[in-house]
């Protein structure tokens, strides 16, 4: 892990030490799924197949969910973890449940009520990540939402997974969040299918999952498209900065750091600090947990993007963190509450040493997809309204459009729009207008 003291570096200096790794805005990546998607939506599902059986070994295939299924794979699955996986469940249900946005009415004036009311997409697309680890809890972390928001219509992409074991436990858990069928189909020609409408992949309006580069690319390039697929964020390969003061405890800010780091090669880990010694002997905890890592070849080419910056103090720490907007910002210090206040650009914010990220992951209950590459500026993570649409109604009487007609009309001329104030003037003047008027 590079060292980096911050207040010896330039400004330059500085935004290299907190870029992403290059491959991400890789020109060739985003030319390789421009190509995919062009050829799937010329070629249709040959080409899916084609693409298929080249990057996961098998074609796509579509499978409809019952009770028997469910049931057959939850027989296959050690009890305990069947019992972990339903447990998580809840927890996701009922965050999002207490969480899930409310309808709203504002009485703006007599004779004018307005309404914001959520309604939810019609057709959702939901990647759920597979290849070097099949992540069923991403599947649970966006399904469980859509479904809490009442989409109609969820279209699950993953994988194919060739593993019988591996296989059962996706379905098991889609079985848990209500999931009716599953395409076993990956990578951005999955993300093409759902953009065009493919085969037994129907279009989606919205496409929502984790992945890593090219699902990434695929979705932000999906949605450059007319007419194309909304998206929930870009959320790409993982990303964890971890923020301490002297009362770190090294050994668990390392295994929080792993545990992103093993996520891909194209994931970032950073450690903000205001104690060199602490730095010191987080990175030798890294050393010595990583040996035993099944993943620690991944977790190893992740490091090399991995930075330990070191700060004179913690205001410094949280400019760090905003200005690098972390996916997953992890605070192991004294006041961490106190600290997390002062958080503007985060994904999701763990306070405290007992808070392990891992918990985030799995099953404390909000959504596990964020924002990544420092899109936790401005984007949030994927809740209950990811998956809805707020309509604004705005209900006027007689009453109302008297006292808004003619301040409407002088907005508009100063603007230039004639036909608009005619329109909003043409309520006083109308017969029927007129007869209802007090």
């Amino acid at each position: 892990m590079k060292r980096i003291i911050w207040n010896e570096t330039s400004s330059e200096e500085r935004t290299q030490a907190l870029a992403r790794p290059a491959r991400r805005a890789d020109p060739a990546l985003l030319n390789a799924v421009i190509e995919i998607f062009e050829t799937v939506r010329k070629e249709g599902p040959p080409a899916l197949e084609r693409y298929s059986i080249k990057f996961d070994g098998a074609a796509p295939e579509r499978l409809d969910i019952d009770a028997a299924i469910i049931a057959d794979a939850r027989a296959a699955l050690d009890p305990e973890d069947a019992a972990a996986l339903d447990a998580a469940a809840v927890n996701i249900r009922t965050f999002h449940e207490q969480t899930k946005p409310a309808d709203m009415t504002a009485e703006m004036r007599p004779g004018v009520t307005c309404r914001r009311v959520f309604r939810p997409i019609e057709r959702v697309g939901i990647y759920a990540p597979g290849g070097s680890a099949v992540l069923v809890s991403s599947l649970m972390m966006t399904a469980i939402p859509a479904a809490v928001a009442s989409v109609p219509d969820i279209i699950v992409t993953t994988p194919p997974i060739h593993d019988p074991l591996i296989r059962k436990l996706m379905i098991f858990t889609a079985g848990l969040c209500g999931v009716k069928r599953l395409h076993f189909i990956g990578g951005a020609q999955a993300i093409a299918a759902l953009t065009f409408g493919i085969g037994a992949i129907p279009r989606a309006d919205k496409i929502v999952g984790p992945g890593g580069a090219y699902v990434a690319a695929a979705k932000k390039y999906a949605a450059s498209l007319p007419d194309g697929p909304a998206i929930d964020m870009p959320a790409g390969p993982s990303e964890l900065m971890a923020v301490a003061d002297k009362t770190g405890d090294p050994a668990l800010i390392a295994a929080d750091l792993l545990s992103q780091a093993e996520h891909d090669r194209d994931a970032q880990v950073l450690f903000v600090t205001t104690e060199a010694g602490l730095a010191e002997t987080v990175a030798n905890a890294v050393d010595a947990q990583l040996q035993s890592l099944p993943r620690r070849d991944i977790a190893r080419a992740s490091l090399d993007n991995a930075r330990m910056i070191i700060v004179d103090d913690l205001q410094s720490a949280a400019d760090i963190a905003n200005r690098y907007g972390p996916e997953h910002l992890s605070l192991a210090m004294k006041n961490a509450s106190g600290f997390a206040e002062t958080i503007t650009a985060a994904g999701a914010i763990f306070v405290g040493p007992a808070a392990a990220e891992s918990f985030g992951d799995y099953n404390c209950g909000p959504s596990h997809v964020l924002p990544t590459d420092g899109a936790a500026r401005a984007w949030s993570g994927v809740s209950t309204e990811t998956f809805m649409r707020a309509i604004s109604i705005q209900e006027i009487d007689t009453v109302g459009a008297r006292a808004l007609a003619q301040p409407a009309a002088r907005l508009a001329r100063l603007e230039g729009l004639e036909a608009h104030a005619r329109a909003a003037l043409a309520r006083l003047e109308a017969p029927r207008m007129q007869r209802a008027a007090p």
